[in-house]
């Protein structure tokens, strides 16, 4: 099976693609080997999303759209880091476990941020 080439040759979808991939990954371990059913659902859910919610972005009506969507991609990614720490903390991960899904959040989230900053310059926005 081919990746779309729309993901593919997007930085935003791509990374978010891999991260929601390795949220899954995650998802599996939690539930057959520590069987662990409820943070890893909240994980799975919010983790998957930041992907869901950026391909939907990409898919806009309007500029303003996009920010709007990548502002809830935005908020999921904020809840993955949340349950992720919450996993680690609690000692359903560990570190090592936790490594890689942190730092696809940490690549996504740059690249949420950078876009929605960059999009609202162009349309003349500017936070306070």
């Amino acid at each position: 099976m081919e990746l779309d080439s729309k993901i593919k040759n997007n930085p935003l979808l791509y990374k978010t693609f891999l991260l929601a991939l390795e949220i899954i990954r995650l998802y599996k371990y939690l539930t057959k080997e520590k069987h662990e059913f409820v943070m890893s659902k909240q994980l799975l859910k919010a983790g998957t999303s930041v992907g869901a919610n950026s391909n939907e972005a990409v898919a806009r009506q309007s500029k303003k759209d996009f920010i709007a969507k990548l502002g809830i991609a935005r908020k999921e990614g904020s809840e993955t880091n949340y349950w992720i720490n919450l996993l680690v903390f609690s000692e359903y991960l560990t570190e090592e476990d936790a490594r890689l899904a942190f730092s696809l959040l940490n690549e996504s989230m740059n690249l949420i941020c950078s876009s929605i900053k960059t999009t609202k310059r162009n349309l003349g926005i500017y936070d306070k």
